[in-house]
């Protein structure tokens, strides 16, 4: 009764004010034509990710953070790319506590939340860093990097082993050799489907990829490209889970670095070369 009452006030007011209401359209374009045309590539290297086909398995919805942005699958109830940026942390950057808790977003359609991985033998994989983001990009920012549009299934053995060595890496090594580190993450799935047994929402990723865009003070652009399974062994050298650009974009389904020049892009893309990075 009560949203119906809501209702009805509603179309009352905007029958008597229709002024308000073309006010209101204006505004939510304005709003949106920021978000698109202009927020989104500033938190972005070198172009969004852009599907490579029409595939309802890499359709996503852009959500944009304080430090970080989420490419959502709610048909995977997974985000398929995230995408941050990483420079020297500071000497006397704070060690901000880690949440307790992770947070459900109001803008997955599903609205999955902790719980959906409770017993289901994964731990809540982070895509956007708590650690890194809370050292250069402070509290609000690190509390974001908790909401579920940013989790992901990962078994505790490469969660806290080996994925947590790399992000360790990638912020205390990669930035001290470049001006600045841009960071795409995400899941890759096989054409077999598994969902956690706590949740049929959320799928079972089968690896992870990381593409890793290093800028020199003059613009030289470095690339690497990692793709880490579920079951890498603990002790594994990241080494061993390096390939291409091109190979991350033909299991995830992405074009990355789209807006770079096309003669640039391709030999980006085709290069694996570990020497500016190890």
């Amino acid at each position: 009764m009560r949203r119906l009452n809501l209702i009805s006030s509603i179309l009352t007011f905007v029958i008597r004010n229709p002024k308000a209401l073309i006010i209101a359209f204006l505004l939510g374009g304005l709003s949106y034509s920021y978000e698109v045309f202009i927020a989104r590539d500033t938190m972005a290297f070198a172009g969004i990710p852009k599907a490579m086909d029409n595939s309802i398995q890499t359709y996503t919805r852009i959500f944009r953070n304080s430090a970080y942005m989420v490419g959502y699958s709610d048909i995977k109830g997974n985000p398929l790319w995230v995408v941050y940026k990483l420079t020297p942390p500071s000497e006397n950057a704070p060690r901000l506590k880690r949440p307790e808790n992770f947070n459900a977003d109001w803008r997955n359609f599903g609205f999955i939340d902790s719980n959906d991985y409770t017993n289901s033998g994964y731990d809540r994989g982070h895509m956007a860093p708590n650690h890194a983001i809370s050292l250069l990009y402070g509290k609000q920012a690190q509390i974001e990097t908790f909401l579920m549009t940013n989790i992901t299934p990962q078994k505790p053995s490469l969660n806290q082993k080996l994925w947590q060595r790399l992000e360790e890496i990638e912020l205390e090594s990669f930035t001290s050799k470049f001006k600045e580190v841009w960071v795409y993450t995400g899941p890759l799935f096989d054409e077999k489907i598994t969902h956690l047994k706590s949740s049929r929402f959320v799928e079972i990723p089968d690896a992870f990829y990381k593409i890793y865009a290093g800028i020199e003070e003059n613009g030289t652009i470095k690339v690497l490209a990692v793709i880490v399974p579920q079951n890498a062994k603990t002790n594994d050298r990241i080494e061993k889970y390096i390939v291409s650009i091109d190979e991350v974009e033909r299991r995830s389904g992405f074009d990355f670095l789209h807006q770079l020049e096309d003669s640039l892009e391709i030999i980006l893309e085709k290069e694996i070369n570990l020497a500016p990075w190890f």
